[in-house]
């Protein structure tokens, strides 16, 4: 390896200005996560445990622990997804089906059809809920459980333009820069913050009865 490579290398993956800004605003996102956390708790000892059990067992534990792997998956996949874009390779360099060939436009890809599903299955999910009795507005675990899971799916969402953005400019540029790595590494640090937001929530709504 040259000290040319060396030194590219380092250029990727040290913290810059973009990603310390990104970090500081994800601490300011995980204050008002934590905000959430509070109301969805107080609420639930202002209710008391009956009122509490009767909501929560119109929830589909196993539904949403589907969706709640696949979403944590989609993390292992854009973790390689940053891999491969430290090592400047923007595409596959050999069959599709061959995963060790994928560069960051298939791992990125893969990871946003991965976070797509999250967010239909978390609308399959509301429907469902939607039919059963339990809206915004029909109790107080209604208000806090559709508040709480569906800024972490806007938050989600967020992420998906994200990636279709990263996507959009790899596709259309001639080559794959040292701008568009950072910018890979950047959101990756936000997808990685949404899984590990969305395992705080569904061990507090689905598990703790």
């Amino acid at each position: 390896m040259t000290s040319t490579s060396v030194s590219a290398h380092h250029k990727i993956t040290r913290p810059n200005l973009v990603a310390v800004g990104t970090i500081v605003w994800l601490a300011s996102e995980l204050m008002f996560f934590a905000a959430l956390f509070a109301m969805y708790f107080t609420t639930r000892a202002v209710q008391g445990p009956k009122i509490w059990l009767e909501s929560t067992g119109m929830l589909n534990v196993h539904f949403a622990a589907i969706n709640t792997t696949v979403l944590v998956l989609s993390s292992v996949t854009c973790q390689f997804g940053v891999f491969a874009a430290e090592r400047y390779q923007a595409r596959r360099t050999g069959s599709l089906f061959n995963f060790r060939s994928w560069g960051m436009r298939e791992w990125f890809a893969m990871t946003f059809l991965m976070g797509g599903f999250f967010i239909a299955g978390q609308i399959y999910e509301y429907a469902s809920l939607v039919r059963e009795g339990l809206t915004l507005s029909s109790v107080a675990y209604g208000s806090v459980f559709y508040i709480a899971t569906g800024f972490h799916g806007l938050h989600v969402t967020g992420g998906l333009i994200a990636f279709l953005i990263v996507l959009v400019r790899v596709s259309k540029a001639r080559r794959f820069t040292q701008g568009q790595a950072t910018t890979a590494i950047v959101v990756s640090y936000y997808w990685h913050f949404v899984d590990v937001v969305w395992i705080a929530l569904f061990s507090a709504i689905y598990l703790i009865k």
